[in-house]
């Protein structure tokens, strides 16, 4: 993990909790296996996925929309492998 501050770090993790039931499984299977392995790049791209709205998150994680950005399909790329 990133020399970013825990009180940072937490706010992160709570805003990982989802509206949607799906989103959430993923999330925290990814929280509890994945997480603390993000480097500084991956984490600042997760927190732009943390941005979006749940049902387009969902979609990206699914597979059922194609993703453009490269810095967000790298980090859904690792949400879909953990």
């Amino acid at each position: 993990m990133t020399d970013f501050d825990p009180i940072e770090l937490k706010r992160i993790r709570w805003r990982s909790r989802r509206g949607l039931l799906e989103l959430d499984l993923v999330l925290e299977r990814f929280l509890a296996n994945g997480f603390e392995q993000l480097t500084t790049a991956e984490l600042f791209a997760y927190q732009k996925c943390l941005d979006l709205g749940d049902n387009d998150f969902l979609d990206y994680v699914n597979g059922k929309a194609e993703v453009d950005d490269p810095e967000l399909a790298h980090i859904i790329g690792i949400l879909r492998a953990a």
